[in-house]
């Protein structure tokens, strides 16, 4: 088995989360443990999905049946950070609001989805991601 198709989505996810995480820092100007997680940029499912699904596009070439379960993916992957996930956040706000007075209610957290420049800056760290580990592991 070639281990470049284990590698890449894991050295993404590991390549994007101290991205988000300083991005994070610097735009609340202290260190933000609170804010690692879902949402924000870039968008970590999105750039995952993207970097395999360059590399199988840069390995096996587009005309491959796993760079179209690979794009399909991608299309599920973004249409649910981008307006499924944002109405969960909006839901767990309503909710926020709803059960403020009470002692017992544990905060939901609301910021859930991506915004379209989220997404479309995991898709370009995906696909630099999936040009690397290419690059790093040729057959």
């Amino acid at each position: 088995m070639d281990l470049a198709y284990l590698l890449t989505p894991l050295l993404t996810w590991i390549t994007v989360g101290p991205i988000k995480f300083l991005i994070n820092s610097i735009k609340a100007r202290k260190w933000a443990f609170n804010l690692v997680g879902n949402g924000g940029f870039p968008s970590n499912h999105s750039a995952v999905v993207s970097s395999m699904a360059t590399l199988i596009a840069l390995r096996e070439g587009m005309g491959h049946p796993a760079f179209g379960v690979a794009v399909t993916l991608c299309f599920i992957v973004i249409i649910d950070a981008n307006s499924l996930r944002q109405h969960v956040g909006r839901q767990a706000a309503a909710i926020n609001r709803l059960a403020k007075d009470a002692t017992d209610h544990t905060w939901l957290r609301e910021r859930m989805g991506h915004t379209v420049i989220e997404i479309s800056g995991g898709l370009l760290t995906g696909i630099a991601m999936g040009h690397i580990v290419f690059a790093l592991f040729p057959r």
